[in-house]
């Protein structure tokens, strides 16, 4: 898959921009501030329905407007998509495909980009909850439906905490109660698919990482991914178990997720809060053998983040039927010396389109500086390379 055009309206610091990409590398340029991320960011809220950087979509409206608009043109082969967002202030947002009105939880269907940012370096030295975050986006764009099924366990999850917050307040016994049960039921029956699935889509990203990491890095460091389960923790406040999840049955996730909360239950009781689950899971990141977290270096740790998103993009277009996502890369290059730059290029050369935002020019490698867009204070000012 490809984007053939970007159009915003009211997007960020754009009262308006149409800027027409190329396939393979694309360039934006221009000083900081200036808006070079503001335009891959749209693309990325297109397949992901969010922002790598703010959580609130108001963010993402111009100051002043009630409205901002993404249009993008997507193509696949010989199929054209004209896929269309509007974020609203004080209304629901409205989405199109081909003009013809869909839900917009349904644009990642259509649209498949991997991003990686400065901010992604907390993949890598950040909190559980950010790798969480990063497995969970991973799965909704190989497969749409684990969006419903990560909003049903968030739900369930928050059900539960209220009865227990309750229990606690009222001092009920845990014998009692028999609606913790039902509750029960539905969390070890969500939370094990999700569990399974981040378990397949760990042991799928292994080699890829470890391929990765090699071809950026230029050193082999034995880059590793392991599933951490706090059902398999003996102790909840302690580090989850570390335990590969490709090791586990369904059926033994379910038992251990079953057995925890019964061992847990008084403890969950006491503090009014779930214990165990895919919420408070992790992904152990190694190089040779030690946590990449504390341990790794600052370059050592850059290459293992980069690598954890090459390897997404190299599992998502292994079995996506509209062909590669496009990869992008914001502001990436300043942080690589040159041999690391001139690796990096060569490793994202066969993808069929990246798109590379930087400040200077010159920190970019020649082979990803064909189709040039210079941009400054939110205007496309000139694009160089390609046709027009």
């Amino acid at each position: 898959m490809r984007v053939t055009r970007l159009a915003l309206t009211d997007f960020r610091n754009y009262h308006s921009a149409d800027v027409a990409l190329e396939p393979g590398p694309n360039l934006f340029v221009g000083s900081n501030g200036q808006g070079k991320t503001n335009l891959v960011e749209s693309l990325v809220y297109l397949s992901s329905l969010g922002s790598h950087r703010v959580s609130s979509e108001q963010a993402l409206i111009r100051q002043g407007a009630d409205a901002a608009i993404i249009r993008a043109r997507l193509q696949h082969a010989d199929r054209e998509l004209l896929v269309e967002v509007q974020l609203n202030r004080s209304s629901p947002n409205r989405a199109q495909v081909n003009r013809a009105q869909i839900k917009p939880r349904e644009l990642p269907r259509y649209s498949s980009t991997v991003l990686f940012a400065p901010e992604d370096l907390a993949l890598v030295r950040g909190e559980p909850s950010g790798r969480r975050r990063f497995m969970d986006e991973l799965l909704i764009l190989r497969s749409p439906r684990f969006a419903g099924i990560i909003a049903d366990y968030d739900r369930v999850l928050r059900q539960r905490n209220t009865l227990l917050k309750s229990a606690r307040a009222t001092g009920a016994k845990a014998a009692s109660l028999t609606t913790l049960d039902v509750w029960d039921d539905k969390l070890v029956a969500l939370g094990s698919e999700l569990i399974e699935a981040r378990a397949t889509l760990v042991s799928e990203l292994q080699p890829e990482v470890a391929a990765a990491y090699y071809s950026v890095a230029g050193d082999d460091h034995h880059a590793r991914l392991a599933s951490q389960l706090s059902v398999l923790a003996s102790d909840p406040d302690a580090d989850p178990t570390e335990a590969g999840t490709e090791a586990l049955t369904a059926d033994r996730v379910e038992q251990e997720f079953r057995n925890s909360l019964e061992r847990l239950r008084r403890n969950e009781l006491e503090r009014g809060v779930t214990l165990v689950g895919p919420h408070r899971d992790d992904l152990l990141l190694e190089l040779n053998g030690m946590p990449a977290r504390g341990f790794a270096s600052h370059g050592e740790s850059w290459s293992f983040a980069l690598s954890l998103k090459l390897a997404s993009a190299a599992v998502l277009r292994r079995e996506s039927a509209t062909g590669d996502p496009v990869l992008v890369l914001d502001d990436v290059f300043a942080e690589l010396d040159e041999s690391r730059r001139a690796r990096l290029a060569a490793a994202v050369a066969d993808f069929e389109q990246v798109l590379i935002t930087a400040a200077v020019f010159d920190d970019v490698p020649d082979a990803l500086a064909g189709h040039t867009v210079r941009i400054e204070r939110g205007t496309i000012v000139e694009t160089s390379g390609g046709a027009q």
